[in-house]
């Protein structure tokens, strides 16, 4: 079954349903990007009339999409029932790093994510307007850097092996199709990096929690932003564990950001 709802000016579309929580496919519209992005949203299978629930917003990592999560973390489902409270995994498209491209009009995520979907899950969903947001690897960045540039929108936020430095990979990942060569626009580059993101906050701006197997290529950009985040006393949870940039870390590891949520929505 199928059904489309008009909503202010966005459209979404009901396509499925699993056993453990109510998941919806939606696809809400992008004015700035003029296209129409997927949308994953689970629910408590159980909400009661007139209630209304956090929402923790849910980032894929490089070249993956809107389902990414419910593969690498099946347990999602169970958990949107278990700690009562909204997932949403947007599609980040393969390479948007989840930022306004300088020169590309066509990656505007920043955008989106912060002035179109959020306005639209609170519009179409029980919210109680307590958010946070976390990410794989580019999701990682991706919640950071939304996050620490949009904390009146978010209280927490999390990164789960994120490449939380993009400037030492300029070769990588197609970020030059969304930033520039580093070496005519370094500018872009380092507007648009974490590490440097990091510089807007002030202690008690944002609940953080990030972590980072010991085998992961972006172990030492993780651990750059722990000892800048020190330097700074912002508080925030930090954790290195045995593990690699794979989905079997990922799906462990959001486990403990749920719980870390949980708490902050709780208090």
């Amino acid at each position: 079954m199928q059904q489309k709802i008009g909503l202010t000016g966005l459209l979404i579309v009901l396509v499925s349903f699993w056993a453990d929580a109510k998941t919806d496919t939606i696809s809400v519209m992008s004015q700035q990007m003029q296209r129409l992005i997927k949308v994953v949203v689970v629910q408590p299978d159980k909400i009661a009339p007139q209630e209304k629930l956090p929402v923790v917003y849910l980032l894929h990592g490089h070249g993956g999409n809107h389902h990414d999560w419910l593969r690498a973390a099946p347990q999602l489902t169970a958990k949107a029932n278990q700690l009562k409270m909204i997932l949403v995994m947007p599609d980040g498209s393969k390479n948007s790093w989840y930022i306004n491209s300088p020169i590309n009009p066509a990656v505007q995520y920043e955008t989106f994510m912060v002035k179109e979907l959020v306005p639209f899950i609170d519009s179409a969903y029980p919210t109680n307007l307590k958010r946070a947001i976390t990410g794989l690897s580019m999701g990682g960045h991706g919640a950071f850097h939304l996050s620490f540039k949009n904390k009146s929108v978010f209280g927490a936020a999390g990164s789960i092996c994120g490449g939380l430095d993009i400037r030492p990979f300029p070769k990588n990942w197609e970020l030059s199709q969304i930033l520039g060569d580093i070496n005519e626009q370094p500018a872009n580059w380092e507007a648009n990096t974490v590490i440097n993101t990091a510089d807007q906050l002030k202690p008690g701006d944002l609940r953080i929690i990030f972590d980072c197997g010991y085998s992961d290529f972006f172990l030492a950009v993780n651990r750059a932003l722990h000892q800048k985040l020190l330097q700074k006393k912002i508080p925030h949870d930090y954790t290195e564990r045995p593990g690699t940039h794979n989905a079997a870390y990922w799906g462990s590891s959001i486990d403990t950001h749920l719980l870390y949520f949980y708490k902050f929505f709780n208090e």
